[in-house]
């Protein structure tokens, strides 16, 4: 990618939303079934170890949350994505090889309800990133090696 805040698309804003709530929520049912901490209480080691596991899951869901909510605020900072070269949130339309058009979006997560939707990192989507209107691009595909052209951005 760019090394600067990249765009974020709205599915891609939408499905980290949605994750975000689930992690909050997860968090919450988690962080009940922990002890305060105090008390006089004596448990065996499967008790410790239980509450030492759900700890770690605490800590695991705020690391995600932290990440997701840093990637909210990136998208956020960069703006529209590009219409001058393909980028992460780009809608781009492609001619394959066999003449027939699609137009596709670039983002980062995968959305198997959004059959438009490349990821970045898919081989189409690595090949789109940085080109124009008018290139052609490689790519591997599972029966070999496939071409594109890039028709438009939008």
């Amino acid at each position: 990618m760019t090394g600067g805040p990249e765009p974020l698309s709205a599915v891609a804003r939408e499905a980290l939303e949605r994750e975000l709530a689930d992690l909050r929520t997860e968090r919450e049912a988690v962080a009940v079934t922990l002890r305060d901490g105090g008390g006089d209480e004596v448990g065996d080691r499967a008790d410790q170890a239980d509450e030492l596991q759900r700890a770690d899951e605490l800590d695991r869901l705020a690391g995600r949350i932290t990440e997701i909510e840093g990637r909210l605020r990136e998208g956020a900072v960069a703006g529209a994505p590009s219409t001058d070269a393909v980028r992460v949130g780009s809608s781009v339309t492609v001619r394959f090889a066999d003449g027939t058009e699609s137009t596709v979006q670039i983002g980062e997560l995968a959305n198997a309800l959004d059959a438009t939707l490349v990821t970045a990192d898919s081989p189409l989507g690595k090949a789109l990133l940085g080109h124009r209107a008018g290139d052609t691009v490689t790519y591997d595909t599972p029966e070999g090696r496939a071409t594109a052209v890039v028709v438009s951005l939008g």
